[in-house]
């Protein structure tokens, strides 16, 4: 891709476009096998072809969403928010990153003049108002001449953060297409089990794809809703009208699912071929007490169970070019043990030629409300140094901006003194 050529070994992506096959592959104390790390000497071996295999990746999560990272407030005027993300890039340059995620579709509008969606609320400060330039053009053009990939973060199905759709932009799809929205714990989705909703969000977050030399079109963690007690998601029409045939309304959920990550998949293809598809679940797909397959964790939440998504599918069959687990969790948590997770996710995506990257909790560290472990400025520098020892783990990245420029307890800068 123009432009991007220096970045594209955090990807490991060839000429072509395509993953590089992983060593050996033909896609919150034991043997490897048995998902433990290998021994010292076998490690090392395995950190080399990593590294042969292109530089480690290091991304940073820029979240627009509420204006958590950028910008810094709405209605800033366009050379002002301009100056915020060229700073943005800048930094992450400073912090050796190889990757900016830019969200630049937060709340199903965009950073970027789309035909699909309004402007980003987060921009102006009301939404459908144009901001008078282009976030998602510049950081594109500005993140390659500082040699940084440009991943475009996208929400598929978050609507709003409430639930009125009178508050949304006057063209805004909802407003539109009513029956498009459902309304869950206080906020508006998209109903992913309408196949209109589905090709609208594609349509939309290619759009991006097609018109921007993007290095990678990215997903974050909301599929269906995370589960709220007492709480129960009315999309009873949709299944009636398009649940034939599935054993039950969770099959039925997983497979609507499916349908947008293959499909996504299989369009980027079409579209734009040197695009990478990637997307950071929460860290848990089931657990072994309920999948032997799964992994030694005891969270409330399972992926596969709860937010219908079966992230272990899309790595077996290949679907996405990367999978970067949101693995928020420190070393010894008992519930969701760091240390526990890797290996699993290691194991999971060893032999598919699926890059694996561990996305990090920064924001965590040096916050009162958290467990002792993330008062250790050197607690992240432990989960690099334990990931060294799986040959599929390609880099970390993390969350987020804000927390990059404060590095809190210096815990940042004590992972790029070990690296």
């Amino acid at each position: 891709m123009a432009g991007a050529g220096a970045a594209l070994t955090g990807l490991g992506l060839g000429l072509a476009g395509k993953p590089a096959a992983a060593s050996g592959s033909v896609e919150n104390t034991e043997a490897a096998e048995a998902g433990e790390p290998r021994e010292a000497a076998e490690g090392a071996e395995a950190v080399e072809a990593v590294e042969a295999d292109g530089a480690a990746f290091r991304g940073m999560w820029i979240a627009t969403v509420t204006n958590r990272d950028f910008p810094s407030r709405p209605g800033l005027g366009a050379a002002e928010q301009r100056a915020e993300l060229v700073a943005l890039l800048d930094l992450a340059v400073r912090r050796r990153m190889t990757a900016v995620l830019f969200q630049v579709r937060p709340s199903a509008d965009a950073l970027w003049p789309s035909p699909y969606e309004p402007w980003a609320q987060c921009l102006t400060g009301v939404q459908g108002a144009d901001p008078g330039w282009d976030p998602l053009g510049t950081a594109v053009t500005e993140a390659h001449a500082r040699g940084l990939e440009l991943h475009a973060w996208c929400n598929p199905y978050r609507v709003a953060n409430h639930t009125d759709p009178a508050r949304l932009a006057e063209n805004h799809p909802v407003r539109l297409h009513p029956e498009w929205a459902l309304a869950y714990d206080g906020r508006l989705l998209y109903n992913p089990g309408l196949p209109e909703v589905r090709r609208h969000v594609q349509d939309a977050m290619l759009d991006a794809v097609s018109r921007y030399d993007v290095d990678a079109l990215h997903w974050d963690d909301y599929f269906y809703p995370y589960p709220v007690a007492g709480q129960r998601l009315d999309d009873d029409e949709a299944f009636a009208r398009h649940g034939a045939g599935f054993a039950d309304r969770a099959a039925w959920r997983r497979n609507n699912i499916d349908l947008l990550v293959s499909e996504t998949a299989e369009r980027i293809r079409q579209t734009r071929p040197g695009v990478a598809f990637g997307i950071s679940p929460f860290g848990v797909w089931r657990h072994a007490t309920t999948d032997p397959a799964g992994s030694d964790t005891a969270l409330a939440v399972q992926t596969y169970d709860d937010l219908y998504a079966d992230t272990r599918r899309w790595i077996t069959e290949r679907w996405i070019d990367y999978v970067m687990p949101q693995l928020y969790w420190h070393i010894g948590f008992p519930s969701a043990d760091y240390a526990k997770l890797v290996p699993w996710w290691e194991r999971t995506a060893r032999g598919t030629g699926v890059r694996l990257y561990l996305g990090e909790a920064l924001y965590k560290v040096g916050d009162p409300a958290q467990p002792a472990a993330w008062q250790d400025p050197g607690e992240l520098a432990r989960h690099v140094e334990l990931a060294r020892r799986y040959p599929g783990v390609g880099g970390h990245c993390y969350f987020a901006a804000r927390e990059v420029a404060k590095d809190p307890l210096g815990a940042l800068t004590a992972v790029l003194a070990d690296d």
